[in-house]
């Protein structure tokens, strides 16, 4: 047997770290059937006349199947109409999403609630519907925004891990009545003044930005000419005074400050659809969803692994700080606290346990659970400078 001086002994790894993008997006929309034949083509022959027919029945049945776009190339050759101008629209926006997922529906007879099942399989985070404004009829349980707020809120407490998500919905153009929206945390309200589809263009703005990044004066291209002074106090909800915070009503708007060079459009403000809730702000809710997720796939691997023992659960959470300390570090988080209760009790002298605490370890030990309390205090950005002049 001739000498090796060189061996290579491979070895793989199947175990890969789970990834979650932040801003993929699926857009529900109406596609339409190809356009009539002309008068100069009306002479054409039967079979012509038959093969157009079918296209024609192919497009109005099709079935709300996702399709993946990289690009708005062909967006709007493969789904012509609403669907295909939404998808050319959110890739116009920089920075942008990544990846989109077209979800087409008749134009005459949309089938909402198929494609929103369809959309509750995809990894994203974020769901539109195309060309769609809230209003009386659209916001009923059965209307596109209705089905939509429902959508999110259902995946996200009830889905698979990973899937959490938002929706975005317009007002109608020129609507400044924040009573009109379904109070959710997890939707996003946009007032406008555009022909365009505002909704769309937000989402793709949103999805360009990483979580934890606040969505307010973040540029949206798209036209829609300012709102007035008294439209935004409508808008925002009770006046602001000096001494306090932003306020809001759950519906955010766009605005072009005349304190900024140029003539962009930005977000007005960065409020999720329910101004009760503690998640007010998009950047809480989705960096939420974001770090659980995180979390989540770090700890996957301990499970079946980890011993209930002071060395394996000290190793679970040097594991969580490694996912929450390099957002300390950045200066997204103040702080983080991580209790073991359990381990809290490993860690004292066993002659000194009470009955109560060695049957808390008893239990951990049988049951094979064990309870792990997280706190994190997240840094927001500022929304409001307030400024006081004294001239003496």
């Amino acid at each position: 047997m001739p000498v090796r001086y060189i061996r290579v002994d491979p070895t793989v790894n199947l175990f890969a770290p789970a990834v979650r993008a932040f801003g993929t997006i699926a857009i529900v929309g109406r596609v339409t059937t190809p356009a009539p034949a002309s008068p100069a083509s009306a002479s054409a022959s039967a079979s012509a006349s038959a093969k157009k027919s079918a296209a024609a029945d192919a497009v109005a049945a099709v079935p709300p199947t996702p399709v993946a776009f990289t690009s708005p190339d062909k967006a709007e050759e493969t789904f012509p109409g609403e669907l295909g101008k939404a998808l050319t629209l959110v890739f116009r926006q920089s920075p942008g999403p990544t990846l989109v997922y077209g979800v087409p529906v008749d134009a005459t007879a949309p089938d909402w609630k198929g494609a929103l099942s369809a959309v509750a399989g995809l990894n994203v985070q974020l769901v539109v519907v195309a060309n769609t404004p809230v209003d009386a009829t659209s916001k009923t349980p059965d209307g596109p925004i209705g089905l939509l707020s429902a959508h999110v809120t259902s995946v996200s407490d009830t889905g698979a891990d990973g899937m959490e998500r938002m929706g975005v919905a317009m007002l109608p153009k020129g609507s400044t009545d924040p009573k009109v929206i379904l109070p959710n945390e997890r939707m996003v309200y946009i007032a406008h003044n555009s022909d365009e589809d505002a909704a769309v263009a937000v989402t793709g703005t949103i999805a360009g930005y990483e979580p934890f990044v606040s969505l307010l004066l973040k540029q949206v291209n798209i036209e829609s000419p300012p709102f007035n002074p008294t439209d935004i106090d409508t808008l925002n909800g009770p006046t602001e005074v000096s001494g306090s915070g932003p306020t809001g009503a759950g519906v955010n708007w766009l605005t072009s400050p005349a304190l900024i060079p140029g003539n962009g459009v930005y977000m007005g403000e960065g409020y999720t659809g329910n101004p009760g809730s503690p998640k007010k702000y998009i950047d809480v809710c989705r960096f939420i969803d974001h770090l659980s997720f995180l979390l989540k796939a770090q700890l996957i691997g301990s499970i079946g692994n980890v011993r209930i023992s002071r060395s394996g659960l000290r190793a679970l959470v040097a594991q969580m700080e490694a996912v929450l300390s390099p957002f300390v570090d950045a200066g997204v988080l103040n702080s983080f606290e991580i209790v073991v209760p359990v381990l809290a009790l490993l860690d004292k002298d066993p002659a000194t346990l009470t009955t109560d605490e060695a049957n808390r370890i008893h239990t951990a030990e049988v049951q094979r659970l064990v309870q792990v309390l997280a706190a994190v205090e997240y840094a927001g950005a500022v929304h409001r400078i307030s400024i006081d002049l004294k001239f003496e």
